[in-house]
């Protein structure tokens, strides 16, 4: 048995970042790493999709080259190789710098091999035990596979294996039309594939307000990306070379033939192999695991951090649960996920950038609210980009003035979003917005002309 002060199980955003604190504090610290260091950001998620789009971007602008006078020789091609290898390349440092810096960290003991409770406050990896008095779980969460008849016959592709693709899918069905499926989607419309987008829900991103999820729709189509919400997959199975997908919309089945299929109907945790049950941690229906305000799991001494406590699938919430748990155990600064505001982004062109409640949330509040709209063709830093698809909307309380939350679908929304999310974390009037002088010309100029043209959400 090798005892140590904490051990991390996982090296996703929080975990790397928890341990380096820890070894500041003096402690000693095992970090446990089953397969690839720095987690989904850095092997599936962020890192490779964001840079998937930047070229897919590059290829969709260099179509329109002639909308700003510029020419280009014959027809612009995509080189999948050299998309993936420029994906590979951005991933690789990023990857193995969060490994190089926890194996060279002085106090810092890496294991690399799959742990499993065997006990309260005892870990098993790799055929040895290890113990401490404080373990932090950051295992992240995975592509979550529906029980879709035939679909384990076909060679289905998810978020990760998508990362290991050097060529050009002829045609790509994609299962679910939320966030994940969705960049997808266009990405690889404009390398070149056709892509068919089947979703269940009623419309595209159904948590979004409607007229959020109507205008993405509308730029997809517009593109060229088959779009079918309120369908059930019913079925799938190999024909030939292709792969058919049955689908059911308004009581008749139909059938789409592709050439891949990307499954992103959400994400389940990693949580099922850990031996949660012989420490006593408890899990959701889902597996989750349950957490408390401040990150405890049921189980003394022991914290979940990341997309596997459910508290948030993003990043920079798992980046948050770090600085939460830092703060209190190490800075006695007392510190609970409930002082967090929603936020997070959609990546497609135009990006949506969302704080705080939609308009359907502050709605069913019953609270008097204020709200603003703007189209970015009115925008005049979109106008002149020529990147005018979106809008914005703002909602404030009526009475304390303070803002409630904003959906800013459109050029630099991912962007824009945080002057409106830092004036919200203030707890400040937006009056304080309305009169700040932005810079010309910005996106971000208007969200003070915005504030100053509230009315009465009706």
């Amino acid at each position: 048995m090798r005892n140590h002060d904490a051990i991390v199980i996982g090296t996703g955003q929080s975990g790397p970042a928890l341990a380096r604190r820890l070894v500041a504090a003096g402690q000693d610290v095992a970090v446990i790493e089953r397969k690839l260091f720095g987690g989904t950001c850095v092997n599936t998620g962020c890192t490779p999709t964001k840079t998937l789009v930047a070229s897919a971007y590059a290829a969709f602008l260099a179509r329109r080259a002639s909308d700003y006078g510029v020419t280009i020789g014959g027809p612009v091609g995509v080189d999948m190789k050299a998309v993936k290898a420029r994906k590979d390349a951005v991933v690789e440092p990023s990857r193995l710098g969060v490994e190089r810096s926890l194996k060279t960290l002085e106090g810092c003991t890496v294991y690399e091999g799959h742990a499993r409770f065997i006990a309260e406050k005892k870990v098993a990896v790799n055929g040895s035990e290890l113990a401490a008095d404080r373990i932090f779980i950051n295992v992240g969460a995975r592509a979550a596979i529906p029980p879709i008849p035939g679909l384990e016959h076909v060679p289905y592709l998810t978020n990760s294996s998508m990362m290991d693709i050097d060529f050009l899918p002829a045609h790509l069905i994609i299962l679910g039309g939320s966030y994940v499926g969705l960049e997808f989607a266009q990405v690889y419309r404009r390398f070149g594939s056709e892509v068919t987008v089947i979703e269940l829900a009623p419309r595209l991103i159904a948590r979004e307000d409607a007229d959020v999820s109507q205008a993405v729709a509308d730029f997809l189509k517009e593109e060229g990306i088959d779009v079918r919400v309120g369908s059930k997959v019913v079925g799938v199975e190999k024909r030939g070379n292709a792969i058919a997908v049955k689908v059911e919309s308004a009581g008749a089945v139909s059938q789409v033939a592709g050439t891949h299929v990307l499954v992103a109907i959400g994400r389940r945790p990693n949580t099922d192999d850990l031996g949660l049950d012989k420490a006593g941690i408890a899990t959701d229906a889902r597996g989750y695991i349950q957490v408390d305000d401040q990150l405890r799991t049921s189980a003394a001494g022991i914290w979940a951090l990341g997309d596997c406590n459910g508290r948030g699938a993003f990043t920079h919430t798992s980046w948050n649960d770090f600085e939460i748990v830092a703060a209190n155990l190490l800075d006695n600064d007392q510190r609970r996920v409930s002082e967090r505001i929603t936020a997070y982004a959609l990546y497609t062109d135009p990006p949506l950038g969302r704080a705080g409640m939609t308009e359907a949330e502050v709605r069913k509040t019953g609270k008097p609210a204020l709200i603003s709209t703007m189209a970015m063709e009115d925008v005049s830093r979109a106008y002149e980009k020529g990147e005018t698809k979106g809008f914005m909307k703002i909602l404030v309380d009526r009475d304390s003035k303070q803002i409630l939350g904003a959906s800013l679908l459109g050029l630099a929304g991912d962007e824009v979003i945080h002057c409106i999310l830092d004036l919200m974390y203030a707890k400040a009037p937006y009056t304080v917005m309305q009169r700040a002088m932005h810079i010309h010309p910005t996106v971000s100029e208007f969200i003070p002309t915005m504030l100053g043209e509230l009315r009465p959400l009706q």
